[in-house]
């Protein structure tokens, strides 16, 4: 035990200061440390830190007492909130048990409805199986009908190509024909104009003979 309060006071003995040591409680300063020896140093500082222990376990123990009246008026508070806690417990565990219960007679509704889509889904895949066939047969048709339009549709285009050959060779010979008629009634005109003419030239001199004739008894 020497040897252990030996080894910690030199180092407390080299690394003190001056400074350090006018800090010391009152009690330390009343000894004179120069004339005592190295033993007496160690037990005069084993001492002091003894003391300085003590206070800081008194520290400790008080601020442990303040602590534990914290936790004491905290416990009680947890305690009353405990109580209350109890009531709102029970009252939730009511309130569970009839959520309970309804949920029972939610899960038979449910079970109820189950059971009847499973029959409707039994009925509805018989149903589906049926209006798949008819949508093939009816897709087939389809595909029947869809060959028939547009066989349609070319021999409509087809006929339209005819016609519209036919069209543009009756315009051509109406043309033609149009020109011929032009010509034709360019010549009957011309005719016309002659044979009138030809008519005036011979009716002239009857005309001038009668009006001589019809003056003659006047006079």
């Amino acid at each position: 035990m020497r040897r252990d309060l030996d080894e910690p006071q030199e180092e407390v003995s080299l690394n003190s200061t001056p400074s350090e040591v006018k800090e010391e409680p009152s009690s330390s300063v009343l000894i004179n440390k120069g004339l005592m020896d190295k033993s007496s140093l160690d037990l005069v500082f084993a001492v002091e830190q003894m003391i300085k222990d003590k206070q800081h376990v008194e520290m400790s123990h008080n601020d442990l007492q303040d602590r534990l009246n914290h936790s004491n008026g905290q416990n009680d508070r947890l305690n009353r909130d405990l109580k209350n806690l109890g009531k709102v417990i029970e009252e939730r565990e009511k309130n569970i048990l009839e959520l309970e219960r309804k949920l029972a007679d939610k899960n038979l509704k449910v079970d109820q409805i189950m059971e009847d889509f499973r029959e409707l889904q039994s009925t509805m895949s018989g149903q589906n199986e049926e209006l798949k066939g008819v949508i093939e047969l009816e897709r087939q048709n389809y595909a029947g009908l869809l060959q028939k339009h547009n066989e349609m549709i070319t021999d409509k285009n087809k006929r339209i190509s005819e016609l519209e050959e036919k069209n543009v060779r009756y315009e051509s010979e109406l043309t033609q024909m149009k020109q011929k008629f032009d010509t034709l009634r360019q010549e009957k005109t011309h005719l016309l104009n002659v044979v009138n003419d030809f008519t005036n030239r011979l009716t002239s001199p009857f005309a001038s003979n009668a009006g001589t004739t019809e003056e003659s008894p006047i006079d």
